[in-house]
């Protein structure tokens, strides 16, 4: 009987101070919390609006093609004897690119220019019998065909060697090199592609409702993103007739390339198109604005309270958002400083 009430007088004494520890670790945490003065001002940064122009400018991106390019092949199967150029040369309209082995074709040449050295004495000699009426004429007549036969035979040949040199089809840059010497060469296979840049293809899709702002032939100013700086003129040469996923339709513009060439393809870029107009709106920074999407909201300041207001946005652009409702000039509305704000809260601005 000692022992139970021993050990019930131990459980008491255990959970006193179990609790007595718990209520004192409570204090301890309340005590360490930082409890905010709602009546202390909120220091924020503020701007006075103003009506401003709205910049109309709009661009449209796209992407910068060459204006030719292609993949050169032998038109004759041979054994490649030569690569007389390289990734990155700048080659012209008819410059040799690859030579293919001839030596059999030049030999066949020499045997049918013999066969037509020979014909033709015989020709000379069978012209003169046949008017002697020493020889019947229609052996003159099969020789003049086999002299014929003979030279069609070699125009051929010549025909066949002058293609064993490839040459470009255009003037451009190389831009492949899909084969090496001591290779074999046959028609289909691609050997180099050639890329003409001196004119760029630019290739934008515009909604169907914007669409009527490009015209065909006309001047448009373009730039491409890796050179702000430098201005390009396109010229539209064609605008789709179908449209692509989104309802939108390719409109193409044909592009004068730097001096340099330093436009390339592939590279992205826009083209620019200026609005002008005199009309003046209410612009705020896109950081100022609170709430969501579908009710856009922003603090204001009136006698040094923050003030919450509903608002209506009718454009965006870039990191700023043009107001139509809901603000007038001069209101002072909040930037930053938005940790701890509330509509009531009293504030501090700073510039």
């Amino acid at each position: 009987m000692k022992k139970k009430i021993i050990y019930i007088v131990l459980a008491l004494v255990l959970t006193t101070i179990v609790v007595i520890r718990l209520k004192s670790n409570k204090e301890t945490t309340l005590n360490r919390v930082y409890h905010y003065n709602k009546e202390e001002a909120i220091n924020v940064q503020a701007i006075t609006l103003k009506l401003e122009s709205v910049n109309n400018d709009i661009s449209y991106p796209g992407t910068f093609e060459p204006n030719k390019e292609t993949k050169v092949s032998a038109d004759i199967q041979g054994k490649i004897n030569s690569v007389l150029v390289d990734v990155g040369n700048i080659v012209k309209k008819g410059e040799a690119l690859i030579q293919l082995d001839n030596t059999l074709l030049k030999l066949q040449l020499q045997t049918v220019e013999i066969q037509i050295e020979g014909l033709v004495s015989d020709v000379n000699r069978y012209t003169v019998l046949a008017k002697a009426d020493a020889i019947q004429g229609v052996q003159l007549e099969k020789t003049e065909l086999a002299l014929k036969s003979a030279r069609v035979q070699k125009a051929t040949l010549m025909e066949q060697i002058n293609k064993t040199t490839i040459v470009a089809p255009f003037s451009g840059i190389v831009t492949a090199k899909l084969t090496e010497e001591g290779a074999f060469a046959a028609p289909g296979i691609p050997l180099l592609q050639i890329t003409d840049i001196s004119f760029l293809k630019f290739t934008v899709n515009v909604p169907e409702n914007e669409l009527f702002q490009f015209k065909q032939n006309q001047i448009y100013s373009l730039k491409a993103d890796v050179y702000p700086e430098t201005l390009l003129s396109g010229k539209i040469i064609m605008t789709g007739s179908k449209a692509n996923i989104g309802s939108s339709f390719p409109v193409q513009f044909s592009v004068n390339n730097t001096s340099d060439l330093k436009i390339k393809s592939g590279m992205f870029g826009s083209v620019q198109l200026k609005k002008d107009s005199d009309e003046k709106h209410i612009i705020i920074p896109a950081s100022s604005i609170v709430g969501t999407n579908i009710q856009p909201q922003v603090y204001t300041v009136n006698n040094r309270k923050a003030i919450l207001k509903n608002i209506t946005i009718s454009n965006r652009f870039q990191n700023k958002a043009v107001v139509s409702a809901g603000l007038t000039e001069g209101d002072v509305i909040i930037t930053n400083g938005f940790i701890n704000l509330f509509a009531g809260a009293n504030v501090s601005v700073s510039n």
